[in-house]
């Protein structure tokens, strides 16, 4: 039977701390997922429901995007996907009953955690202007007062329309076409956040802001280098695929501020060995500084052209343009600047350098620990750079592998999801639906904070996600939202955002992954794409939480068809009664999508093309894979402070909190904890287990204070602390953001400890 959601927020002042484990999955996850999802699901609805996730006829994961091979095991979950499921099809119900026992300031004082264990939400609520609690409002009325504030806005550009990685192929691509029909190409997402830094490099570099890589790519792979990721907690069924590619053969290099235990040993449940002893992943731990990758790879790829051989000279001289100015600034790489930038040794270094050169098949995987630096797109360029030296893109084994965060913030951007559209994007949506959809880049995430700071966006609608808590400095952020006429967010589950509001604020509840949505048109399916361009069908099962929920593509046309009215040229109504309809125009629109509503009923769906992938092909303004050249930054630590990076809990996905424990890293019961290493601590006159605050320090002169963190000496690179996000996002300026991508540099903020008060 499932539990009751916590009456009372959980005291977090003591957190208990033991050593960090060494292994990650086997019999403690087992329990822990069971556990979790007994608690929220009851016993029959867990195994109905945890034997459908990432089926092929069943619905995809609303955790990370990772990709599922053909064969599928009976459990094809890890953990936290687990966790993810049993939040969404929990018995657990927030009605208007609910609202009106808890007046909006309660809320906005209770902790993420409490907010989301009390389960789903059941009808639209509505907050009027200078009311204390949310009421009931009815869809009608609810659609009129967002239609009623668009209307009378001086411009479109005055709307703001974000996007969760959460939200389908079909949603996404009708949720950009209403943005676009309306006017405007302000489509933020959860992408600025995180991989845009990826896909700007991506692009410039081979012609395509996605991986080159399928799955089977990695069992084939000589060496596979891993940096700046872990996905023991953030993406754990890439461990089996890891455990996979070693037992072919593979050598894995992990690049890390951190230790972390899904990288040293894999205790793997589907097999009884893998429960009993694991396999161990890394051949090689590279603990490097943070923000020092860029001047890593720059090295290698100046030793490897030092290495008579090395470099593939018919695949640079065929299929590279810029290798002579690339080459003579590799050259100019210096080893002091390297061991300063990195905190290697030279002999960690050239250990890698001879895996780098025993492997004819690379691949490259990170994550945010790459992309959330000022630098993060020249080192990822960089790491391009590598690659392409000795001809590790377009063959099997090898490639690039940007590990996206959310289950489909890749299909997103694919459908259109973007603030900065192609030309050749919009002429067909032009084409398709016979209306001009704006030229004028829109705004991402920062600069849509910015908009709302300086009252020129009024209106903001969330498809998902929980952006207040996502975005970086906290204060400014809050104050932002809150200076918006409306807010409206499309949710399953309560949030801090539903607390942080415009003057008017509605919240829309929609219809989960795990839930059967039934059109006048017949039940249907939505679609996704993975982490690696696999595009398949996901259909729920399960009854709604609640009669009065809407699925996303209804809200869009709904809203569309009231904001819009009978001038707009597209057939809002039959796109909701039948998602096909939605495929047949997607496929018209966006190469690739071809055939859509026959190829993704086959099972395990279709592979998008990719040319660099499939045809060394670069389809880049030069016609080719293009080396850069960029001066090594790496950041720079004035005496007696730390850099800190922002990361998750293993009880957390993104910005969703499961529970208060990091059972890896040994921490439990609390997440107001900052990771230290003992050496700067003592440097620092800091303690084991004495409190202190994290004091931000940046070029505005700001102070951007997080207060009351319990000190824990732990492994970490020297002169870097590690703090969990969201309650350290506070210390993110608004304007400290990596350089073309604009994403901000969350894991590179200069910290200071100074004594807690709060402790």
């Amino acid at each position: 039977m499932a539990s009751k959601p916590p009456k009372g927020d959980p005291v977090q002042d003591a957190p208990r701390v033991t050593e960090p484990k060494h292994a990650a999955a086997g019999l403690p996850a087992i329990g822990h997922t069971l556990r979790i999802a007994q608690q929220q699901m009851g016993v029959r609805r867990t195994a109905l429901t945890l034997l459908r996730v990432n089926q092929k006829d069943g619905f995809d994961c609303p955790g990370c995007a990772w990709p599922e091979g053909d064969h599928r095991h009976t459990a094809e979950f890890c953990e936290n996907g687990a966790k993810a499921v049993a939040e969404e099809a929990t018995r657990r119900r927030v009605t208007p009953e609910f609202f009106a026992a808890h007046p909006v300031a309660d809320l906005a004082e209770r902790s993420g955690y409490w907010l989301g264990q009390q389960g789903r939400l059941t009808h639209p609520m509505y907050l009027p202007e200078g009311a204390e609690h949310y009421e009931p409002v009815g869809w009608e009325r609810a659609l009129d007062i967002i239609a009623e504030e668009m209307t009378a806005l001086a411009s479109p550009d005055e709307a703001v329309f974000y996007t969760s990685g959460r939200t389908s192929n079909e949603a996404a691509f009708l949720y950009q076409l209403f943005a676009r029909e309306l006017g405007t190409n302000n489509l933020p997402d959860c992408s600025n956040l995180c991989h845009e830094s990826s896909g700007s490099a991506l692009t410039e570099t081979i012609g395509i802001g996605k991986g080159s890589v399928l799955l089977e790519d990695l069992y084939q792979a000589d060496l596979i280098i891993v940096a700046g990721q872990n996905p023991g907690t953030n993406h754990p069924r890439m461990l089996s695929a890891l455990e996979k590619a070693k037992a072919g053969g593979a050598k894995i290099i992990s690049v890390n501020p951190l230790p972390e235990a899904g990288l040293e040993r894999f205790k793997n449940p589907q097999t009884p060995q893998g429960m009993l002893k694991g396999a161990a992943l890394t051949d090689l731990f590279l603990q490097i500084r943070i923000g020092g990758d860029q001047a890593l790879f720059r090295l290698l790829n100046k030793l490897v052209l030092e290495t008579e051989g090395a470099v593939d000279e018919e695949f640079v001289r065929e299929h590279t343009h810029g290798f002579e100015e690339f080459a003579e600034t590799a050259r100019a790489a210096d080893w002091h600047e390297t061991l300063t930038a990195t905190g290697l040794t030279r002999e960690k270094i050239d250990e890698a350098l001879r895996m780098v050169l025993a492997s004819r098949r690379t691949i490259v995987c990170w994550a945010m620990g790459l992309t959330q630096h000022k630098h993060s797109v020249p080192t990822i360029r960089e790491i391009v750079n590598f690659l392409l030296l000795r001809g590790n893109i377009g063959r099997p084994g090898a490639g690039v592998c940007p590990v996206r965060g959310h289950s489909n913030v890749q299909g997103d951007r694919t459908m259109g999801i973007f603030e900065r559209p192609a030309p050749a994007f919009l002429d067909a949506l032009e084409k398709e639906f016979g209306f001009a959809p704006p030229r004028e880049h829109g705004y991402d995430v920062v600069r849509a904070i910015r908009a709302l700071r300086d009252g020129e966006a009024k209106v903001f609608f969330a498809m998902g996600g929980n952006f207040v808590s996502a975005s970086p400095d906290t204060e400014v952020t809050e104050a932002a939202m809150r200076r918006a006429r409306l807010t409206v967010h499309v949710s399953t589950k309560l949030n801090r955002s539903h607390t942080v509001t415009g003057a008017r604020a509605l919240i829309l509840p929609t219809l989960g992954r795990t839930e059967r949505d039934l059109q006048d048109g017949g039940e249907q399916s939505v679609t996704v794409e993975d982490s690696m361009g696999m595009v398949h069908a996901s259909r729920g099962r399960l009854e709604p939480a609640s009669p009065h929920l809407l699925s996303e593509p209804s809200i869009v046309c709904r809203l569309a068809r009231r904001v819009l009215g009978t001038d707009s040229r597209v057939p809002w109504e039959e796109f909701e009664r039948d998602y096909s309809a939605v495929r047949e125009r997607i496929a018209r629109v966006i190469p690739g999508f071809e055939d859509f509503n026959e190829r993704v009923a086959r099972p395990g769906g279709f592979a998008l093309p990719h040319a660099p992938r499939d045809e060394r092909r670069f389809p880049t303004a030069t016609g080719k894979a293009n080396f850069t050249a960029a001066p090594v930054e790496y950041p720079e630590l004035p005496e007696g402070r730390l850099l800190l990076q922002t990361l998750r809990s293993h009880d957390q996905y993104n910005t969703t909190i499961y529970g208060l424990d990091d059972r890896y890293r040994g921490i439990r019961n609390g997440r107001r904890v900052v990771l230290v290493n003992p050496e700067d601590a003592r440097a620092l006159g800091v303690s084991d287990g004495s409190h202190v605050d994290l004091v931000g320090e940046w070029k505005d002169g700001v102070e951007r204070r997080a207060p009351g963190f319990r000190v824990v000496h732990y492994p970490t690179a020297r002169g870097c602390a590690a703090a969990y996000y969201p309650e350290t996002n506070v210390l993110v300026p608004l304007d400290a953001t990596a350089d073309t991508s604009n994403t901000p540099a969350s894991k590179s903020v200069v910290v200071r400890l100074e004594q807690s008060t709060t402790g």
